[in-house]
């Protein structure tokens, strides 16, 4: 498949490049840089499309928005989904070995093939979005709006990609994707809890402030039902917010733990060796944004689907609609239980909803592992090419003793992510519960590079 690379080389003149320059960027610079990504990434998050008729109305894409880092109705409505998409596809076509790297041409091409084709997505997106009518029928639009609409798409979607590779190539702390991920729910966490937005409920209480923070300052200043700002049901509360700040605990306290494997050189006789620990979560963010992408893609598809052919078994099967709301189906018994009364009052759907949630993370924890390189195998390689043994353990038995404890971490991990994601939904925590999980180890990982680029000045 060494053609199917090459057959990207016509296009690399025309595809816009963040050049590496080769030097080490100072912290410094590295921590203006991420921050300065991310600042850019918040403007687009605000900033309206031009041209778009409407967009009110139930939100085809409500459950993709998180994971997705998107904006309804702004230039940053694709979000990362044509990168996830892009990087997804190579990385199963390289782990499947049908495209094989051996050189760092192959490695170039292999990225300038990801790039073509997280663009060529956004193309395909941003058509797909404005001729299904999103913004409005494109009769009422006119062939101009709908043009610049889909320019604004792809010209956001491009710098996506480019600030995701300003990151990658050493110029910033941590990987564009999660960061678009964590700055995208911390900035919808912060403006649940202080909004000033006044909100009409049409209730007894009449109209309340929509931060859980500002309502509870205000009507601790009135005097009023305080209780409100804690159990209020069609608004943010306190509860939300401290469930919230819970599960970040409980996923930063998890980061720590760790199985350190003894390790030394084979060239040292009686010397001190070193160690090589095994995190309790031995997998990346992509597994839990694979899971969740696919999760979202059958919402969509299916919304579509019963929309268009609500009267055929198969759709219903699928999954049946209320508007936005999954209410039958598979796609209803995949999504979480609104509360815990609806846990009780559904044990079936909570019950299937929490076996899918623990296997499937647990799945797709250990597959990844073997996609990206990180398997037993690979760490066994790795080490074998530093002269590293396990004090105790034959060369030849070292990849069955790492398999022990890195599929073991992979699995557990992915289970306790399963289960940390389905604590989150039930609690009432703000934004999904894998979007908290994401954030919060993202931000984890942010300090973790921060202290070492820190220690290695």
């Amino acid at each position: 498949m060494g053609g199917l690379l090459q057959m990207v080389k016509p296009f690399l003149g025309f595809m816009p490049e963040v050049n590496g320059g080769g030097k080490k960027v100072p912290l410094r610079k590295k921590v203006i840089y991420t921050v300065i990504t991310l600042f850019v990434f918040l403007v687009c998050s605000q900033l309206p499309l031009y041209g778009i008729h409407s967009t009110t109305g139930s939100d085809p894409l409500y459950w993709m928005r998180a994971i997705l880092a998107s904006s309804r109705g702004t230039v940053m409505e694709l979000g990362i989904g044509p990168i996830v998409t892009s990087g997804l596809v190579m990385q199963l076509l390289t782990g499947s070995k049908i495209i094989q790297v051996v050189d760092k041409e192959d490695r170039a091409l292999l990225n300038a093939a990801q790039k073509l084709l997280g663009i060529l997505i956004t193309i395909g997106q941003a058509v797909t979005y404005v001729l299904s009518g999103m913004y409005g029928p494109v009769a009422m639009l006119g062939v101009g709006n709908a043009i610049l609409i889909v320019l604004q798409l792809v010209f956001a979607g491009i710098m996506v990609l480019c600030l995701d590779e300003l990151l990658q190539k050493g110029y910033g702390l941590g990987s564009g994707i999660s960061l678009f991920i964590a700055t995208n729910l911390c900035e919808n966490v912060i403006w649940k809890a202080f909004s000033p937005v006044v909100i009409n409920n049409n209730g007894r209480f009449g109209p309340e402030f929509e931060g859980a923070f500002v309502s509870l300052f205000h009507k601790l200043i009135t005097m009023s039902s305080i209780r409100q700002s804690f159990f209020r049901q069609n608004l943010p509360n306190v509860t939300n917010l401290l469930a919230t700040v819970l599960i970040f605990l409980i996923v930063i306290y998890f980061q720590g733990f760790r199985v350190v494997l003894p390790v030394r050189s084979k060239n040292s006789r009686g010397g001190q060796g070193s160690n090589y620990p095994i995190k309790l979560f031995y997998t990346s963010n992509m597994p839990i944004i694979l899971l969740s992408a696919l999760v979202s893609n059958l919402y969509f598809i299916s919304q579509l689907l019963y929309k268009n052919f609500s009267g055929n078994f198969l759709v219903n099967l699928i999954g049946q609609w209320r508007e936005s709301i999954p209410v039958s189906g598979l796609a209803y018994l995949i999504t979480a239980p609104s509360s815990l009364t609806d846990m009780v009052a559904y044990p079936c759907h909570a019950l299937f909803y929490i076996v899918f949630m623990l296997s499937a993370c647990a799945f797709f924890s250990k597959t990844w592992i073997q996609i990206s390189g990180s398997s037993a195998k690979d760490v066994a390689k790795q080490l074998k090419e530093q002269q590293l043994v396990m004090p105790g353990h034959r060369e030849s038995s070292l990849h069955k003793e790492l398999n022990r404890y890195i599929a073991t971490s992979a699995a557990f991990g992915g289970m306790c992510i399963g289960a940390l994601t389905v604590l989150a939904d039930l609690i009432g925590a703000i934004g999904s519960g894998t979007g908290i999980l994401l954030a919060a180890s993202t931000i984890y990982q942010c300090f973790e590079t921060y202290d070492k680029e820190k220690s290695n000045e």
